[in-house]
Parts: structure tokens; C-alpha cells; sequence
């Protein structure tokens, strides 16, 4: 495991309950269940990397990675970055996976897309695990597609409840969402996008990027991105 944030450690958590041997390594000393990254991956079936640092975490690695291995990228970026990590671990097989729903809460069981030589691969070990997996043509490409309606969703919720708060009406509006969403729902994309505003710019900037290219005008994308920017604040 390569990368022992939210998602990486609820991921390894949930694995090690269902039996599985886990290692991991992180930025963060703290964190890490090994030395080094390459100590890491060594002797690994499936190494997940699950970061803000997709490139980075890929090229750390890549000298010990072998034609046995499966490489799992879970990071959200483009099609593109997906390329790049995919020309650096060459060593190994590659999967792109694309998560639709937060880690936290639900593990490995988190619903995904999957693409790449390694996709088949990835949903015959990880569905038994309990994880949903469609395998897809271009995950990471279709990821960002869908981010576009929920980040663009939350970025709604958030500008008419900061809106109706400026208007003393903040219960009155929240009760009207509460007609079209589920409560839970609304929780997850207001704390969510308050909590995870630095890395979903980056991914909101891709999707704006993905939608342009294929001759849409990136309203939405570009829109969820501004609101996301001004939540992380100064860089």
C-alpha cells in the first residue's frame, strides 16, 4: 500500500480484517508499516497506491516491481497521468481504478471502475474481497466525467446554503434540499469538499480539462473548480 492517508489506511484496515497480509508505506514516517517504498512493494501481489502523488509514488517504486505484480493506481487524475504511472511501472501490470464513493466507511468495498491490462485481474481478486468492480475502456477518463455532476452538485449545495445563511434562512433551504437529497448525501458533499477542497481543485481542474477536449464549454467543471479553490484557500 503506498500511501496510508484516510483512504489508504481505511483500505489496509479492511484488508488485514479479511486476512490479507498488508504493508505500507507513506510520506508521513508515522504512518508507515515499512522503510521504504521499495520495502513496501517487495514480494507484494497487488501493490495499491493510494496518494496525492501518483507520479511520484510510481517512480519511488518502479526499480522494484516485477512482471508478476499487479499495480493498482487508485489516485484520481487524468487519462493522461494514468499513461504516465502506467509507462513508469512497466515492470508490473497496470490497472487504473477509478473510486466512486469516499473510503472511509467502507473499505475496500468502495465501488470502482476498473481499465487497463491488469482490469480483469483486479476484479477477479478484489470482488471476492467485497469490492464492486466494473471494468471499463478508460476509468480515469469516466471518473472525471462523473465528477463533474457531483462536485458540480456540491458546489450548488454550497453556494445556496452560504447564500441562505447571509439570509437568515439557512434551516428553511436546507429542509427544501432535504426534499431532493438525502440528508446524508448533502452532509458528505458539504463536509467533504470543506475537507478534501486542495486535491478535489486538482481534480475538477482535469475534469474541466476532459469535457473541453471533447468540444463540451466546461460551464460546470470550471464553476465546481472556483468553488473548490476559494474553500482550500491561499496554496
Amino acid at each position: 500500500m503506498l500511501g496510508l492517508g484516510e483512504a489508504g489506511a481505511a483500505s489496509a484496515a479492511d484488508l488485514v480484517e479479511q486476512g490479507v497480509a498488508v504493508r505500507g508505506w507513506d510520506l508521513d514516517a508515522r504512518r508507515s508499516l515499512a522503510a521504504s517504498p521499495g520495502e513496501a512493494v517487495a514480494g507484494a501481489d497487488v501493490v495499491l497506491s493510494v496518494n496525492a502523488h501518483a507520479l511520484a509514488a510510481a517512480e519511488s517504486v518502479a526499480g522494484s516491481l516485477t512482471a508478476t505484480q499487479l499495480y493498482a493506481d487508485l489516485n484520481t487524475s487524468s487519462a493522461a497521468v494514468k499513461q504516465q504511472v502506467a509507462a513508469v511501472v512497466a515492470a508490473a501490470t497496470f490497472v487504473d481504478v477509478a473510486l466512486l464513493a469516499p473510503v472511509p466507511g467502507l473499505g475496500v468495498r468502495a465501488p470502482c471502475l476498473a481499465s487497463g491490462p491488469g482490469a480483469d485481474r483486479f476484479a477477479a481478486i478484489f470482488g471476492p474481497l467485497g469490492m464492486p468492480v466494473e471494468v471499463v475502456a478508460d476509468a480515469a477518463t469516466q471518473k472525471l466525467i462523473r465528477s463533474v455532476f457531483m462536485k458540480g452538485l456540491a458546489a450548488a449545495v454550497l453556494e445556496s446554503l452560504s447564500a441562505a445563511e447571509r439570509a437568515g434562512c439557512e434551516p428553511w433551504l436546507r429542509a427544501q434540499i432535504e426534499t431532493v437529497l438525502e440528508p446524508a448525501l448533502i452532509d458528505r458533499l458539504v463536509e467533504g469538499s470543506r475537507l478534501h477542497a486542495r486535491r478535489r481543485v486538482e481534480e475538477m481542474d482535469a475534469a474541466t480539462a476532459v469535457v473541453s477536449d471533447l468540444g463540451i464549454e466546461p460551464h460546470v467543471a470550471r464553476a465546481a473548480a472556483e468553488v473548490l479553490r476559494a474553500l482550500a484557500g491561499p496554496a
